[in-house]
């Protein structure tokens, strides 16, 4: 697969489509990769060695890698000077600054082009001793002690909205129309297509255009371009100057894979990893490109200690070995140097340190033991185990299925008893409304007035400041518990930014189901944090109920079970080639499923592994708008009436319909709420959207599901990603099944495949292992 591991899904809507993901006859990005060319995987196999391969329709989900998005998107609102998706992207680019000029007051500056300074260059030296055998391992890389526990302040911090500030934060604009008539004409020169110019020129930044001509490799840093593309436009630009061994290519080549490793969900590659897929890349001197991009500061070196059953906790510091630490026959801890983009680095080491704050701090003072005591003993069961770890931790896991998001809500529902301001944000709109829903049903609306109530929000809305309790006077969240729902789909980035904005004494509860994909994004942060166990960790009890439960339970446990379904919540349709699987589906949607089931074909949704091929999402999404919503798809192929999904920004994805199309650009009704796309970004970041991969399904729940299986999927199908898919179903789940013993092979042998990440190191150096 080429950029998610454990799926075929692909990363933008309105992609174009071609047959081998790089550009067509012109030259313009095409394939799967939101609107761009198809990313090339980085997939360490057992070995070690990286795997490069190109698939047009294998890379990854909805608008992670989508060009657009990567340089901003303009999602217009209604009720305030900026939209929500700009509001999330200037919220996201003022916490990631806050996090660096932290990160900065412990490290040294790199300085590009010149030799490696500061910590930096300790590290390098030291990464190169171990490997020369100069050294061992444990008297270069010092383990940190554990961060002392420390108690949260007294004084509560007081309430300032966020949104006032992000509107007064400046948005990045778009290019100036100069600098991009300056990169086209640099485009035009090297024989590349000028629609380009805008991109580069949002890419590359001021002097683009000069930069461009200097290192014509920097079209790398486009998203969909790929490094034979890049190669043409280099030697028609630079002539017989243009060589193989071009150290601007090596450092180029080498960022570009570092990028589609990350488009896989890792946050690193290993060095042999890093090496041996340069060398498939052409590049002549493999360890001489990482050294020469490690020099010019885009990218960092590391080197982590990996645990080993029965290894001690730790290998002694400098200045502890007693007399008998140098005898012969020692044995040292194994550890792996790994090489990551700084962006990546610092989140994951900037997430490390929150959470370790989080763990390691005394939560701030509220209610009496005996009220907790009391809150935990009356909810019984998980969720009294859940309050009583969340009475003494700052930082609690939870894992359980749907049913289990009655532990969280019981939750929520008691501590604004205690005295706890609380929130929950969930993936999606339709996680928070549902989570309301359940919330309802515990009954806080009888609550005294001046008792402080909890309530809920979308992450993204937490984070832009469109919802939730807004910010302090420090810049942190407005409260003292948080709970996050549908914790695996956090990426590394996202998590950090939530944990850095948690104010000090503040709780946080990370719930989610681990059967399901991993996020869109690099990392695997709530996969990571349940290996780590350095928190309590609170399994629920609370099963998902009737036949579909059942199905999707012995799924997540390697087993493909035969269920009972006398209410026909299951059913199996067999088929015998793509366009049989097409035909079915629509006559599912259409016909079968609103009259034998009951539920209308607006309130049912086709999952199917990937965008292209026969019976993908677009020639799905084709078949149905045809049979559903039929019109002459006047504004970008699209009607009033349409059902869509919007990726307004990276790893994002609204459900929602068309209502109108004007001059000012695509009018939309997302979970109620309108959104106008402007006419140049529709084609990037709309889809239709009958059909969903599973990872844009990811956090949404259906009355009726269709998942549709064509025998061209069957080598791509896993566990996450048939228990993801096939529990996405309330009360019908159908499933268009072509790919015969496959489908049971998935289930019962094909877990997902590991990223590599340092969050699980990271933490070892900083907070106590829980028993």
């Amino acid at each position: 697969m080429s950029t998610e591991p454990e799926t075929t899904e692909e990363t933008g809507p309105g992609t174009p489509d071609t047959a081998d993901g790089a550009t067509t006859a012109e030259g313009t990005p095409t394939g799967e990769a939101g609107g761009t060319a198809a990313a090339e995987a980085v997939d360490p196999t057992a070995d070690g060695v990286a795997d490069v391969e190109a698939d047009a329709e294998a890379d990854g989900d909805d608008g992670g890698t989508d060009a657009g998005a990567r340089s901003g998107d303009a999602e217009a609102g209604t009720d305030a000077k900026v939209s929500e998706a700009q509001a999330e992207l200037a919220a996201q680019r003022v916490e990631r600054e806050r996090i660096e000029r932290r990160k900065a007051e412990r490290k040294g500056p790199v300085a590009a082009g010149t030799k490696l300074s500061g910590k930096a260059a300790d590290l390098l030296a030291a990464v190169r001793a171990v490997e020369s055998g100069e050294k061992p391992a444990a008297t270069v890389f010092e383990e940190r002690e554990p961060a002392p526990r420390r108690p949260a302040p007294e004084s509560a911090p007081r309430p300032q909205p966020l949104t006032q500030a992000v509107a007064e934060t400046a948005v990045p604009a778009a290019p100036a129309a100069e600098s991009v008539d300056a990169v086209r004409r640099v485009l035009t020169d090297g024989g590349a297509p000028e629609t380009l110019a805008p991109q580069v020129a949002a890419a590359l930044g001021e002097g683009a255009d000069a930069l461009l001509r200097e290192d014509p490799w920097q079209l790398l840093r486009v998203a969909g371009i790929r490094p034979d593309r890049a190669d043409g436009f280099a030697r028609a630009l630079l002539g017989a100057e243009c060589r193989p061994d071009d150290e601007r290519r090596a450092r180029a080549v080498t960022v570009w894979l570092l990028e589609q490793a990350a488009l896989a969900g890792h946050t690193s590659l290993e060095l042999p990893a890093l090496v041996a897929a340069l060398a498939k890349g052409g590049v002549p001197d493999p360890d001489a490109a990482v050294q020469s991009t490690l020099a010019e500061g885009e990218a960092l070196v590391f080197q982590d200690a990996l645990e080993e059953p029965g290894a001690p906790a730790r290998q002694p510091r400098q200045g502890e070995e007693d007399s008998e630490s140098g005898e012969e026959g020692e044995e040292e801890r194994p550890v792996r140097v790994l090489v990551g983009l700084e962006r990546y680095a610092l989140a994951e080491e900037s997430l490390a340190d929150g959470l370790a704050r989080l763990a390691n701090s005394v939560p701030k003072e509220d209610g009496p033991a005996e009220a907790w005591e009391r809150a935990a003993a009356g909810a019984r069961g998980s969720a009294g185990e859940l309050i009583g770890a969340v009475a003494g931790h700052g930082l609690v896991l939870h894992t359980g299925g749907y049913a289990s998001l009655a532990d969280p809500a019981r939750l929520l529902s008691e501590v604004p008893g205690l005295g706890l301001r609380a929130w929950a944000a969930a993936h999606t709109a339709d996680g928070r409304d549902r989570f309301a829903t359940l919330l309802a049903g515990f009954g806080t609306a009888d609550a005294p007035s001046e008792r402080p109530v909890g309530g809920t929000a979308t992450v993204a809305g937490l984070l832009s400041g469109a919802e939730g309790p807004g910010r302090d006077a420090d810049g942190a969240f407005d409260l003292d518990l948080l709970i996050v729902l549908d914790a695996p789909q956090l990426d590394v980035e996202t998590a950090a930014l939530l944990v850095e904005s948690l104010p000090d004494g503040a709780r946080l509860v990370l719930a989610g189901d681990p059967a399901v994909l991993w996020s869109v994004g690099p990392g695997r942060v709530f996969a990571d944090l349940l290996a780590a166990r350095t928190c309590p960790q609170i399994a629920s009890r609370v099963p998902d109920p009737g036949p579909l439960g059942e199905l999707v339970s012995g799924i997540g446990v390697g087993e493909l079970n035969q269920v009972d379904a006398p209410g026909k919540e299951l059913v199996i349709v067999p088929v015998r080639d793509a366009g049989d699987a097409v035909h079915r589906t629509v006559q599912l949607v259409a016909d079968s499923v609103p009259r034998a089931i009951g539920v209308p074909a607006e309130q049912t949704v086709v999952i199917t592994p990937g965008h292209g091929g026969a019976a993908g999402t677009r020639a799905l999404n084709a078949a149905l708008k045809e049979r559903l919503n039929p019109g002459p798809g006047r504004f970008g192929g699209f009607d009033p009436g349409d059902r869509i999904a919007y990726s307004p920004a990276p790893g994002r994805t609204l459900a929602g319909q068309v209502v109108k199309a004007d001059a000012e650009g695509l009018h939309l009704s997302c979970s109620g709420a309108p959104v106008v796309v402007p006419r140049e970004r529709v084609e990037q970041s709309v889809r239709h959207g009958w059909a969903l991969t599973a990872h844009q399904a990811a956090g949404g729940r259906w009355p009726a599901v269709v998942v549709v299986l064509p025998g061209d999927v069957a080598q791509s199908l896993s566990r996450p990603w048939v228990y993801t898919a096939f529990s996405r179903a309330d009360r019908h789940l159908s499933v268009v099944h072509g790919v015969e013993q496959a489908l049971a092979r998935a289930v019962t042998e094909t877990p997902p495949k590991p990223r590599t990440t340092r969050l699980p190191a990271l933490l070892r150096t900083q907070v106590p292992a829980s028993g």
